[in-house]
């Protein structure tokens, strides 16, 4: 059993440190990382590590940071990773993060420095109402916060320090993985298994204190490309074919009140346009897929396909290329087959005084293609909330809350060998 209690302010530190550092990726960047600044963030977490005593600690040329907390058991035990993301949302600016400390949150809207017209609304952000006594860290209105998933990778970071420090805390060997590019969904395309050496893991980048999300979005990715007929435009009656609007009669004649994202929930998939370029000879759009079985994530990609279809008769001399590609599945039909990890997730929250939440999450995380990959991974809370805008914030209570989950797990599957 740990004995992990409330801590200084290292952990907050640890975190401030952390979000100054510009890591956005770049979904455009052919290269991994995507984007260079995210190996700066990767060589603070390797020095930090190695001062800590963790002896292996590395960072590759991909950027994968990897380090190994030595067993401090005789038990034969499963080898534990915890997994963390480098990067930030390119959904909204990471450069020159100003961090602000907001003591003891009494209920008020917080009006953020650098911008007063963005104001984080407790109205608006039910989770606020249970941090009332509680230290909350936002952006200063410019930027994000990036507690996606610096949140994350503080906490581990956090609990690492602490297993290092307290040998007598007995545990298996557990292993970290910090990884690049988890917003542009390339987090794992690189990750060296063997290096890491892991049974199974758990991702520390959830959102509400106390939840464990066993269950994410199947997704795919859709690249639809419209080559229409360009001719000039002072002599283009009856012969032009404007690809530009072509894809916009598509768009608009996919579902307003269904199958999008502003108007689903729950277990509701839907197709979304999440980018649009061209010209009036060639148009190209790009789609996410998503939903929570397979069988309904090949029906929209279907539904997809006869919407083009449809829209395309009407342009004969036109043509069109749609290609669909698999992103990442659900991993609960992995988890599934594997119930002790969670449990013991849900056993671990609790004995840190929080109610656990099991969940599912619209969304997915590195924890999803990694469980296809051999290493089942549901998702911890890391305390982060209104990721990718400048409204996101954390609670520093949520994430020592966290900090004292990891530390739980390591020592609930010893204490059940």
């Amino acid at each position: 059993m740990s004995n992990y209690t409330n801590i200084n302010r290292s952990l907050e530190q640890r975190f401030i440190k952390y979000a100054k550092i510009d890591t956005q990726s770049d979904p455009t960047s052919p290269t991994c990382p995507s984007t260079e600044k995210q190996k700066n963030l990767g060589k603070e977490l390797v020095k930090e590590l190695l001062e800590i005593g963790v002896n292996d600690a590395e960072m590759d040329d991909n950027g994968y940071v990897y380090g190994t907390i030595p067993s401090t058991t005789d038990k034969k035990l499963p080898v534990i990773f915890f997994c963390s993301h480098m990067d930030t949302s390119p959904d909204c600016s990471g450069e020159n993060v100003k961090p602000i400390i907001h003591d003891k949150y009494q209920g008020q809207d917080l009006i953020l420095t650098d911008d007063h017209k963005i104001v984080i609304k407790l109205s608006d952000h039910k989770d606020l109402k249970s941090q009332i006594g509680n230290d909350i860290i936002t952006a200063s209105g410019t930027t994000l916060l990036g507690a996606d998933n610096k949140a994350g990778l503080a906490e581990i970071m956090e609990a690492a320090a602490f297993l290092m420090k307290n040998p007598a805390v007995k545990h298996g060997t557990i292993k970290v993985l910090f990884t690049p590019d988890e917003e542009i969904g390339r987090g794992v395309d690189k990750v060296d298994l063997e290096k890491l050496g892991a049974d199974f893991g758990y991702t520390i980048d959830g959102e509400t204190l106390g939840s464990i999300e066993d269950e994410t979005f199947s997704a795919d990715g859709a690249s639809l490309s419209i080559y229409g007929v360009s001719t000039h435009p002072g002599f283009a009656k009856g012969k032009m074919e404007s690809a530009i609007k072509i894809l916009a009669e598509i768009l608009d004649t996919l579902p307003k009140d269904t199958l999008t994202p502003e108007a689903t929930h729950q277990k509701e998939g839907f197709i979304h346009p999440v980018s649009i370029s061209g010209q009036v000879e060639e148009a190209e759009a790009q789609f996410i897929i998503r939903d929570f079985t397979d069988e309904l994530l090949v029906q929209h990609g279907q539904f997809l396909e006869e919407t083009v279809k449809n829209v395309m008769k009407k342009y004969p001399k036109s043509t069109y290329k749609l290609e669909i590609k698999a992103q990442y599945r659900n991993m609960k039909q992995v988890l599934d087959k594997h119930p002790n990890i969670v449990q013991y997730g849900i056993e671990a929250i609790e004995r840190a005084g929080v109610v656990a939440k099991q969940q599912s999450i619209r969304g997915g995380t590195d924890g999803s293609r990694l469980s296809y990959m051999g290493l089942p991974c549901p998702n911890i809370f890391a305390g982060e909330h209104a990721f990718h805008s400048k409204q996101e914030w954390v609670s520093v209570q949520d994430m020592e809350k966290a900090v004292q989950t990891i530390i739980n797990i390591a020592c609930i599957w010893e204490e059940h060998a």
